[in-house]
């Protein structure tokens, strides 16, 4: 059994949605005329087969890059854009539906420090320098909520480790979820990458950041009675 693709890409289970209900007509034209220029360089297999590792540092001229994976509608990452033109934000989301949707927010709300992997994260954190990330966030991920396929979470080592080594010593990961078993896989894991839990006192993971906006998933939380928790965690090592 081969272990590789014939672009000499491994093997890789994707188990989420990669397409929803048909697209409306906008949505299309969105990804057809402007998903190109959002594109963080070149991350696919098939383009880039050497895995040679994109120049993040140009990317955004110097800036602190960020990344969200799994970005879900794109309010908090537009959201997160517009208020902190200092930084660079990458959001990864193999969702195409939820791709067209920060599209069209991004026609109504143009941001130019905005880059988009319309796919797996694994693909972008092959390409990614080591150390490179300055903060990443997570918020209300897939849970995944059978015991059998808690291995298919992202706070698991398959994704974990790769995100440890492309982020900065001291660099800030933020995980946000309403499931209890989620907090507690997620407070056992993600130490184990070389990550400490910055919480000191209850309210630190009860209380949302201060630079926070609530998303369509976390309202749908609230309504149907489960609690948000907000986890902060840092990269090991001395910050730069």
């Amino acid at each position: 059994m081969k272990d590789r693709h014939s672009t000499g890409a491994p093997w890789r289970n994707f188990y989420g949605r990669l397409k929803g209900k048909g697209l409306r007509k906008s949505q299309e034209a969105y990804l057809d005329e402007d998903l190109a220029s959002y594109a963080p360089g070149p991350v696919g297999w098939e383009e880039n087969p050497e895995r040679n590792p994109l120049d993040v540092a140009g990317m955004f001229g110097g800036k602190p890059v960020w990344l969200e994976v799994g970005f879900g509608g794109g309010e908090h990452l537009v959201h997160q854009a517009l208020e902190n033109p200092e930084a660079g934000i990458i959001g990864c989301e193999p969702y195409i539906n939820g791709v067209a949707m920060l599209l069209g927010k991004l026609r109504d709300n143009p941001a130019g420090n905005v880059r988009i992997h319309p796919g797996d994260v694994r693909d972008l954190f092959d390409v990614l320098p080591e150390a490179s990330l300055d903060k990443a966030f997570l918020l209300y991920p897939d849970p995944w909520p059978k015991k059998k396929h808690h291995r298919r979470r992202f706070v698991t080592p398959e994704h974990l480790e790769p995100l440890a080594r492309a982020m900065k010593p001291g660099a800030e990961f933020r995980v946000a979820t309403d499931i209890p078993d989620y907090v507690r896989q997620t407070l056992q894991e993600v130490p184990k990458a070389g990550f400490t839990w910055a919480a000191e006192r209850p309210r630190d993971w009860r209380t949302p950041w201060d630079d926070w906006i609530s998303t369509r998933y976390e309202q749908k939380a609230l309504r149907e009675g489960r609690v948000p928790h907000y986890l902060t965690f840092r990269r090991g090592g001395a910050a730069a």
